[in-house]
C-alpha cells in the first residue's frame, strides 16, 4: 500500500477508485461517487482519512433505501456460507478471523448458520457487525440483542455497523 499522502494525492480515477473500492464491501460505487465529488472539496481535503470518511459516509447516506439495502445485502453472514467455501474478501476474511469466527466448531457453526438466516428471513439483508476487536460470544450477544428490532430500527443499526466497518477499513490504510 501506497503512504498515506501518496494514497490521497492520486489524480487517476482508476486508481483511486480500485483503492477505495473495498471500504464499503462489494460497492464501489461510493469511491465512485467520491472521486466525481474531488472538485468540490478544496485542496489537501483528501489528506485527512477522518475527511475522506466522513464524505463516504455522506455518499452512503445520501444514498436512496435501495441503494443502502443493496449495500446491506453486498455483506456476507458472519461464519456463514460464503465463509465456509471460501468466497469472503479479504478484509472480511481478516475481520471474522479477528473475532475467531474462522475456528467455530461444528456446533457453533450450525448455530451461526441457522441464527444468520433467521435474521436474514426476518429483515432482508445479513445481520452486519464490526466485529473487529469483538469475541464469538459478543458477536452472538448481538444476534440476540438486535433480533427483536424493527425493520426500520434494524436497517440503520446495520448501516451504522457498515460505517464503522468502513472507518475500521480505511484506518488500515
Amino acid at each position: 500500500m501506497p503512504d498515506q499522502q501518496a494514497v490521497f494525492h492520486l489524480r487517476d480515477e482508476v486508481d483511486f477508485v480500485s483503492l477505495l473500492s473495498g471500504i464499503y464491501e462489494h460497492s464501489p460505487w461510493v469511491a465512485e461517487q467520491l472521486w466525481r465529488q474531488k472538485s468540490e472539496h478544496p485542496i489537501g481535503y483528501f489528506d485527512d482519512i477522518a475527511k475522506i470518511q466522513q464524505a463516504m459516509r455522506d455518499i452512503v447516506d445520501q444514498s436512496s433505501d435501495e441503494q443502502k439495502l443493496m449495500l446491506l445485502r453486498a455483506h456476507p453472514d458472519l461464519a456463514g456460507k460464503a465463509a465456509a467455501v471460501g468466497e469472503l474478501t479479504d478484509a472480511s476474511k481478516s475481520e471474522q478471523a479477528g473475532a475467531g469466527l474462522d475456528q467455530c466448531t461444528d456446533i457453533e457453526l450450525a448455530h451461526f448458520l441457522q441464527i444468520n438466516d433467521q435474521y436474514r428471513q426476518k429483515f432482508g439483508f445479513p445481520f452486519i457487525m464490526a466485529v473487529k476487536g469483538a469475541t464469538k460470544e459478543q458477536i452472538l450477544a448481538g444476534f440476540e440483542e438486535r433480533t427483536p428490532n424493527d425493520l426500520e430500527t434494524e436497517f440503520a443499526r446495520a448501516i451504522n455497523e457498515v460505517h464503522k466497518i468502513a472507518g475500521f477499513r480505511l484506518a488500515d490504510l
